[in-house]
């Protein structure tokens, strides 16, 4: 009987552990820092292109931007072009379905924060 409880416990932690992280195809909010540390707020749309890319767009404080991303277990990297830049965002899928990152554009010192939250 020990070994059964531990067989179950052991396969239990492992169906736990494989579980994959997922991110919506939806609408989100954005909150975020520049690399100033001033803030910012928007909205994001991530429209999913397989079960590993999508498409992401930002509009944050009237400018907009497109980006390709990608889904590699709990994290999600974009990569996206904001006027005349490069720029690349490193988010972390959490548990409760946000996303939180750290970005940076070419050319320029430092990086910025932002989360997204699914609105739908």
């Amino acid at each position: 009987m020990k070994k059964i409880i531990l067989a179950a416990a052991f396969l239990l932690a492992a169906a736990s552990a494989a579980h994959a992280q997922t991110v919506n195809a939806g609408k989100y909010t954005v909150e975020g820092t520049n690399l100033d540390g001033s803030g910012y707020s928007g909205t994001a749309e991530i429209t999913l292109a397989s079960d590993t890319t999508c498409v992401i767009e930002w509009d944050t404080a009237g400018v907009k931007s497109t980006g390709v991303c990608m889904l590699n277990g709990d994290a999600f990297a974009a990569a996206y072009v904001l006027g005349d830049a490069l720029g690349l965002v490193v988010y972390k899928v959490n548990g409760d379905g946000t996303l939180s990152g750290t970005w940076t554009v070419t050319g320029k010192n430092g990086s910025g924060t932002e989360t997204l939250t699914e609105t739908n």
